[in-house]
């Protein structure tokens, strides 16, 4: 690699199809099952723990939790600790995960326009796989 090709820092440039680039990382965690959707309830409005477990319907708690804690590292979720009793803890998007939310939200929406003509899809695709 040639000095010219070095982000600042000192960084290669991202590239999500070396498997070796840190971006392919960051790609899992916000494209994951409960990635996507954690993202996309919290792209509506910030959430308590039990609030979202119930919103993102399925998730168990340990999932969400891990979910959760993945992407406040990644820097896309704040976790604001409140000392009272009971404990209360809220999650919401920063700067970063809003970013990634609006993306992630325009793909769960053309997802669920769009299942009709997958349904169809599938219905034709296992017509023909059962005809062979």
């Amino acid at each position: 690699m040639k000095v010219s090709e070095m982000k600042a820092g000192g960084l290669p440039p991202a590239d999500v199809f070396d498997r070796m680039c840190p971006s392919r990382g960051v790609l899992e965690h916000v494209t994951s099952r409960w990635g996507v959707l954690v993202l996309g309830a919290l792209h509506e409005r910030g959430y308590r723990f039990s609030e979202l477990r119930r919103k993102v319907s399925g998730v168990s708690e340990k999932m969400l939790a891990q979910t959760l804690q993945t992407l406040e590292r990644d820097g896309f979720v704040l976790r604001e600790a409140h000392p009272v009793i009971p404990p209360r803890v809220d999650y919401s998007l920063t700067p970063l995960g809003r970013e990634a939310a609006e993306l992630v939200a325009a793909l769960a929406h053309w997802s669920e326009r769009r299942v009709p003509e997958v349904e169809a899809a599938r219905g034709e695709y296992d017509g023909r796989a059962a005809a062979r």
